[in-house]
């Protein structure tokens, strides 16, 4: 058999994907990227789900995005389903990337509940972005049910996400300023803030939160 030499820089490329050197790495995922193949995007998302460095990761990500649509969704909605969490957080955020709202069935409610932060939050982002129109107010009432959850940056990814849907959030939140959890409300009354005022910060917003409902320290009341 013939070994062109299109064959010989493709193995060459997969080769660098696979280098111990993240400068290799990267030059190789930028090379995918610049002269798309579909031959690599199986290698490119596998490749995502363990690559170390996040700098590869994000040229990986960008790789991908600059394959055809109908090679890399399927590929990226078996990656959703995957064992290891880096893998559904990595594949969750070359969709949002990609924003082909063909992918917001593999957006499940298990994904957007995930028990690991970083796919959770990736689910968040990418939720957000693939929502069809007019299933905004159902996909915050399952946001909704994350509130209070995990440290500060994963809370303010959640209200990022929330705050990202627009007013039709604002019965969910009004919901969750009740719950029993006083996480939960000192994250929704937060959550309101940005709404409210987008340019408030955070950090200020979570402490205004605290105030209003009088929190001495995050209980697990009715959890």
């Amino acid at each position: 058999m013939m070994i062109t030499r299109q064959d010989t820089d493709a193995a060459r490329v997969l080769q660098g994907l696979e280098d111990d050197r993240p400068s290799v790495r990267l030059r190789a995922a930028l090379a995918v990227g610049t002269t798309p193949d579909p031959r690599f995007v199986d290698e490119l998302v596998e490749r995502c789900a363990i690559e170390p460095e996040f700098l590869v990761r994000d040229m990986l990500t960008w790789a991908l995005t600059r394959h055809p649509v109908a090679v890399t969704l399927p590929a990226l909605i078996r990656e959703v389903r995957s064992e290891r969490a880096q893998a559904r957080s990595q594949a969750l955020h070359t969709l949002s990337k990609i924003g082909d709202r063909r992918a917001w069935p593999a957006i499940t409610r298990t994904l957007l509940s995930d028990a690991d932060d970083e796919v959770a939050r990736s689910a968040w982002r990418a939720a957000v972005i693939l929502v069809p129109e007019g299933e905004e107010a159902t996909l915050a009432a399952v946001l909704a049910t994350q509130l209070g959850r995990g440290e500060r940056e994963t809370q303010l990814s959640l209200s990022r996400a929330l705050v990202a849907l627009g007013d039709v959030i604002a019965p969910a939140l009004l919901a969750a300023t009740t719950a029993p959890d006083l996480c939960v409300r000192a994250h929704a009354h937060a959550t309101r803030r940005l709404l409210c005022d987008p340019d408030a910060g955070f950090e200020f917003a979570i402490e205004e939160a605290k105030r209003v409902v009088a929190l001495g320290g995050c209980g697990q009341e009715g959890r």
